[in-house]
Parts: structure tokens; C-alpha cells; sequence
């Protein structure tokens, strides 16, 4: 008999995501197979990670933890990584009766598969469409989730279908992005539903000019983006192509503007860093600081793109 995957229990979470903030989860699983993951869902339905008799456990995806920002007090439920599941990239049609075309392709991936590398695999092998991807710094279930996008497209226009588990139920499907309740930076997933993966159509590309596109798209990024401990673009752009969030904190004067252990980048005003060793309480606060002087001073309210972990009810607003 195949032992149970061990779930841990107050395992840290900043070296997990790109703010490196926050603490720790109550209980931490990273399923290796479908079969863990589903014993891991088994066992949530269960009430195995119920604390204190309060009910069901709260749960937490993770993948590259680019988007999340995790409360100094931690995360009370249980936070499941895919990292070591959902890691599979593979190109061709996967129903074996559509017949096969050189004018287009589907690539599939995992949850857990990083954008940039997806991009790179694809432009290799000559196939065009994801190339945007190579600047987002996420995992494929998380682009799926929020839906992900840069250089002038997103997820939502070049998804072909997205797998998606039941945590409630352990049933998994098949959907299309008609399915996904997709908008500008976000989707109507649930946290009970967990993106196992996702399959993209391709069309050829030349392999050279394709990779010299994703150079160059590395190369614009690392000239108007910061490194270092962020989230990427905190608040959504208000308008799309015309309007940008950071237009906007630029406009009330807020570059660079620093609260406690956390800074308004002088690089791009839509990044907020995180000091190393700093407090995830000082980047929230930030956050709505942000969010208020620009709502005083255009009339605009901005829409946080970051997940919020651990905090409970709070002002923020959210694109989830």
C-alpha cells in the first residue's frame, strides 16, 4: 500500500512567493501524482485540516507565488503547491480522432509549468502565439486564474480549454474559456477549484524571429521594470491601453513614496517592493495609502491585481 502524502504542518511561505513576505501556513501539501492530490482533497473534505472545530479548512493554490502576498500572521487553512505535479509540457492534438494539421497545433501544460519557459519551449519549436507569456513571471495555473497577460494580450484570447478540479467533490473536467468567467485581470474561478492545466493553439512562426521577439520583450521589461521583492503591476490599469494605474500614482505624487518596510518603486509606479526581511502588514498599507490619494486625486478607485493571503477582511479591493 502506497503511503499517504505527508501534509506539514507551519511551513513559511515567503521564500515560496516573489515578495518574500509573510509567514507561515498551517498545513502545507505538495503532491507529487493526481492520485496525492486527490487523497490531499479526500482529506479536506474530511475536516482532517479544520482548526478548532470552525469547519472546513480555507485552501490556497500555489504555484510560482508571483501574485500572492501572504499576511504576517500566516495563512490559517491549507496551501497546496503543484510545483512537483504540473510541470509536463507537450505539444500535438490530444484527441487522437481530430485530425492533424501543419497550420496549427495545441500545446499542453501543466499547472505548474512557468510562463517564460512555455514561451521559450513554444518559440523553439516554431510555434507562435504565447510569445507575451515570456515577461510574466507566474505559473500557467495562475495566469489561467487571474487571467494573466502583457505586451497587448492575455490568457483569455489564446486559451483553448483549461482542466479544472473540484475540490468539493474531487470530479475534474475539461472547460473552454467561455466557461472561466474571464475579465480584465481576473476569472470567476472559485478557491475550491484548482487549474490542473491548460492547452494553447499555435500557428507556425519562424523560429528565429520568434525568439528574437521574446528578447526583445525580456529586454523592454528588465529597462522599465524593477527587480527585486514585488508582485509585478499591483493595481489593473484602468483602461486598457490608454490609461495606466501607474500614469495615475505618478499623477498624485506617489513615486517612490515609501510606509514602513515597503516602497512605491522609482522605477515603474505600479510596483510596490518589499524590503528584504519587511513586513507584508507595511505592503498592504501602502496598497490602500496608494489606493486612497489617487482615488482623492482623479476620483479613480483602483483594482488591486494582488492575491491577498491570511488577512481577513480588509479594504483593499481585489481582482479576484
Amino acid at each position: 500500500m502506497t503511503a499517504p502524502i505527508p501534509v506539514r504542518r507551519d511551513v513559511p511561505l515567503a521564500p515560496l512567493t516573489t515578495y518574500r513576505v509573510g509567514g507561515s501556513a498551517a498545513w502545507f501539501a505538495t503532491p507529487r501524482t493526481r492520485s496525492e492530490l486527490l487523497a490531499v482533497a479526500d482529506r479536506l473534505r474530511a475536516g482532517e485540516f479544520a482548526s478548532e472545530g470552525h469547519g472546513p479548512a480555507p485552501v490556497v493554490v500555489i504555484g510560482r507565488g508571483s501574485n500572492l502576498l501572504v499576511a504576517d500572521s500566516g495563512f490559517p487553512g491549507l496551501v497546496i503547491s503543484l510545483a512537483e505535479l504540473a510541470a509536463d509540457i507537450t505539444f500535438g492534438e490530444p484527441d487522437p480522432a481530430v485530425e492533424r494539421s501543419e497550420d496549427a497545433t495545441v500545446v499542453t501544460a501543466g499547472a505548474a509549468v512557468a510562463l517564460p519557459v512555455l514561451a521559450r519551449r513554444c518559440a523553439a519549436a516554431g510555434w507562435a502565439g504565447l510569445e507575451w507569456m515570456v515577461g510574466v513571471p507566474g505559473s500557467v495555473g495562475g495566469a489561467v486564474r487571474m487571467n494573466a497577460g502583457g505586451h497587448g494580450a492575455d490568457l483569455a484570447s489564446c486559451l483553448a480549454e483549461a482542466e479544472i478540479l473540484d475540490l468539493r467533490t474531487g470530479a475534474t473536467r475539461w472547460v473552454g474559456p467561455d466557461h472561466l468567467g474571464f475579465r480584465f485581470r481576473a476569472s470567476g474561478l472559485h478557491d475550491h477549484e484548482l487549474v490542473l492545466g491548460a492547452r494553447f493553439r499555435l500557428v507556425p512562426g519562424d523560429r528565429t524571429a520568434l525568439e528574437a521577439e521574446l528578447s526583445e520583450i525580456v529586454r523592454w521589461r528588465r529597462e522599465h521594470q524593477p527587480g527585486g521583492q514585488n508582485a509585478g503591476s499591483v493595481f489593473v490599469n484602468p483602461v486598457p491601453g490608454y490609461l495606466s494605474a501607474g500614469e495615475l500614482i505618478d499623477r498624485a505624487g506617489l513615486r517612490g513614496q515609501r510606509l514602513g518596510t515597503a516602497h512605491v518603486s522609482e522605477k515603474h509606479a505600479n510596483f510596490i517592493q518589499a524590503d528584504d526581511g519587511g513586513r507584508a502588514a507595511d505592503v498592504v498599507a501602502l496598497i490602500e495609502l496608494v489606493r486612497g490619494r489617487v482615488a482623492d486625486h482623479t476620483g479613480i478607485v483602483l483594482r488591486s491585481e494582488v492575491r491577498l493571503v491570511g488577512f481577513g477582511p480588509i479594504t483593499v479591493g481585489t481582482a479576484a
